[in-house]
């Protein structure tokens, strides 16, 4: 796969391609199919497909009443509606229950960009992080996402997965060490002075400030973290032993998402310098999405400013 494609889109079209697989495959959407992708599942699938119209925390309910019946239901929204307006149903109808439902959340984070902060959700992870039992996902690029769609089909439980607007480059179809396990972490570069553990968009931008701090002499290690719950405790437990510090970056609010579920980690396990890349405690901004990242230092600079500070507080 090359070039640049929106991990919305490839969810999309490997919906599609499950849809064939599996029967009970069901897709739900809450008036957005056109920005979810979902569109093409129901144009392939139009009698296992259900507009619920704006109106997320009846969808959940319906998916609820779906899954408990056998069905394999995705529900679809923007990623604030999807894991806040329907957070209630999702914790008590879905997660309580334990029932097989994916709550698929797109547009997630700052990079939506001119629809601003109260489209720009930078809180999902904290969210679905807090509802017991809620696994939840983020993938990096659009091969990525296949590999974690096709995953969450047989995943039996509930799951929460973030998709993106922004179109981005294909990347971890080249890496030589790149595998795929919900779950599980991969390395895809290996350093020893300082870690990078990243997700979904930032983590080709981790890829980026290493090459630029490599210049520098520093030797980056960087960790894709593509299921930030259950987070893998084994991989990041080693990352802080070998390289004894670690940066860790996220489109998303620098509080409840990866960067704490890292951070809970390794002051009990393992404590070493752990700085947290992120929005600060504030909203978004409306502007073009590069615009808002660069606003928000989440790019390859942005990380390797948070690297050089980290190494200062290395022991």
């Amino acid at each position: 796969m090359a070039g640049k494609i929106a991990t919305r889109t490839a969810y999309g079209e490997t919906l599609v391609e499950l849809g064939a697989q599996y029967p009970e495959l069901v897709v739900l959407d809450a008036d957005l199919s056109g920005s979810t992708m979902s569109k093409f599942f129901a144009e392939a699938y139009p009698d296992r497909f259900f507009d619920c119209g704006i109106a997320e925390a009846d969808m959940t309910g319906i998916a609820a009443g779906m899954a408990a019946e056998g069905l394999k239901p995705f529900t679809n929204s923007f990623a604030m509606f999807a894991a806040g307006r329907a957070y209630e149903q999702i914790r008590n109808s879905i997660a309580y229950p334990q029932l097989n439902v994916k709550v698929v959340g797109s547009h997630g984070g700052v990079s939506v960009g001119e629809d601003g902060a109260t489209h720009q959700c930078i809180e999902d992870f904290a969210l679905m992080r807090a509802i017991p039992g809620m696994l939840v996902c983020c993938p990096c690029d659009g091969n990525e996402m296949r590999h974690t769609v096709k995953a969450l089909i047989d995943y039996e439980g509930p799951a929460y997965l973030r998709l993106q607007r922004l179109a981005t480059e294909v990347f971890t179809d080249e890496l030589p060490d790149y595998h795929f396990a919900l779950g599980k972490g991969c390395t895809l570069r290996p350093g020893s002075d300082v870690t990078v553990i990243a997700t979904g968009l930032m983590v080709s931008k981790a890829l980026q400030a290493a090459e630029l701090l490599a210049a520098e002499g520093i030797s980056v290690r960087v960790i894709n973290i593509h299921t930030i719950k259950p987070l893998d405790e084994e991989l990041v437990l080693r990352a802080a032993q070998e390289t004894g510090c670690i940066v860790t970056s996220e489109e998303h609010s620098v509080i409840g998402g990866l960067g704490s579920a890292v951070s809970e980690l390794l002051s009990e396990k393992c404590p070493v310098p752990v700085l947290r890349h992120g929005v600060n405690d504030e909203f978004g901004r409306s502007g073009t999405a590069a615009a808002v990242l660069d606003y928000f230092g989440l790019n390859a600079e942005g990380i390797a400013a948070k690297v050089r500070e980290a190494l200062k507080l290395k022991k």
